[in-house]
């Protein structure tokens, strides 16, 4: 089976982060959650029902040296939703974070990577913002920014057609396609 790092940061659309598991799994993923601390906080009571559902661990934060991994290798990596910090921290090579650390790493081992933003209009106006998406693109990674991709609103509200997660699993089934 193909396997995907579903891997996410504190914005709300992680509260959906089951049905997207499902979904992926029904498109043919072995999936692997990681989270941001923040995000990992924010789920906390959903972590249990989480691991039983991906059948592995979900992780939040650096493994020891010398602990095996718990997971397979990655086939592919989706980052969504990614805020504002996260990308940033990923474009400068930030590394605190343990979803950012692999992300970062997946760049240098070129293991195909999604990465769909969730910010409001307030920080996509950030110059810095739009210089890690570049940066990002530039690197290899797909991002599903602007027009046919995540789109920002306005601070407060939520899109009225969601979160795209139908394209981010769109574009990581057409960058590392699971196994049937």
């Amino acid at each position: 089976m193909t396997t995907l790092y579903l891997f996410g940061s504190a914005a709300p659309p992680v509260f959906e982060v089951a049905e997207v598991i499902e979904n992926a799994q029904a498109r043919g993923w072995d999936v692997c959650l990681g989270l941001t601390p923040t995000a990992a906080r924010w789920l906390g009571e959903q972590l249990p029902e989480l691991e039983w559902l991906t059948g592995h661990p979900v992780r939040s934060e650096y493994k020891l040296p010398g602990e095996p991994d718990v997971w397979p290798p990655a086939d592919a990596i989706l980052l969504a939703p990614a805020t504002f910090n996260t990308v940033n921290e990923w474009s400068l090579g930030l590394t605190s974070k343990f979803v950012v650390g692999v992300v970062a790493e997946a760049i240098g081992k070129e293991i195909p990577t999604v990465a769909v933003p969730c910010v409001n209009s307030a920080y996509a106006r950030h110059p810095q913002f739009h210089r890690s998406v570049d940066a990002l693109r530039s690197m290899g990674v797909t991002v599903l920014y602007g027009e046919g991709g995540f789109e920002p609103n306005q601070p407060g509200e939520r899109r009225p057609e969601g979160y795209p997660w139908h394209l981010a699993l769109d574009a990581a089934g057409a960058i590392a396609s699971p196994a049937p």
